[in-house]
């Protein structure tokens, strides 16, 4: 009989950020969104910054990630990033504030690059910020 749940690692530099089970996970990829059930084939995959969801049962959680590598196995999940934020933690004055700085012209093409990263990251935050608030006016 087939597994019917998924195991989902989530790994930063810094700690091990989650380890539970999971109905499904939807993750950011460097080109569009991949939904992961039970029984999905093994794939390696880079991620792009944006929201990681992982349903199980009516409970949807959600996190911000900020890039990495997915790798998926066995009804096992790994993902490898530079930074993996719950959604409850993010500041959203904060990001905020970011992403205006980011708006501010930039001196050089090089700087030019790292502002349009850095407003990609916080837009990406903030999304998964209002996501997470949307779904708790739902209930």
């Amino acid at each position: 009989m087939p597994q019917r749940e998924l195991h989902c690692v989530v790994v930063t530099p810094e700690k091990a950020v989650l380890d539970e089970a999971a109905d499904f996970v939807a993750m950011p990829m460097f080109d569009g969104e991949l939904g992961v059930l039970p029984g999905r084939a093994p794939l390696i995959g880079r991620l792009g910054c944006g929201e990681l969801r992982l349903r199980r049962g009516m409970e949807v959680r959600r996190f911000f990630i900020d890039g990495g590598f997915v790798q998926v196995r066995a009804n096992t999940v790994t993902i490898l990033t530079a930074r993996a934020q719950r959604a409850e933690e993010i500041d959203v004055n904060a990001v905020s504030q970011a992403l205006h700085a980011a708006l501010a012209p930039a001196p050089t093409p090089q700087a030019h690059e790292e502002q349009f990263k850095a407003q990609q990251r916080a837009r990406a935050q903030l999304r998964v910020a209002r996501h997470r608030h949307e779904q708790a006016d739902h209930r």
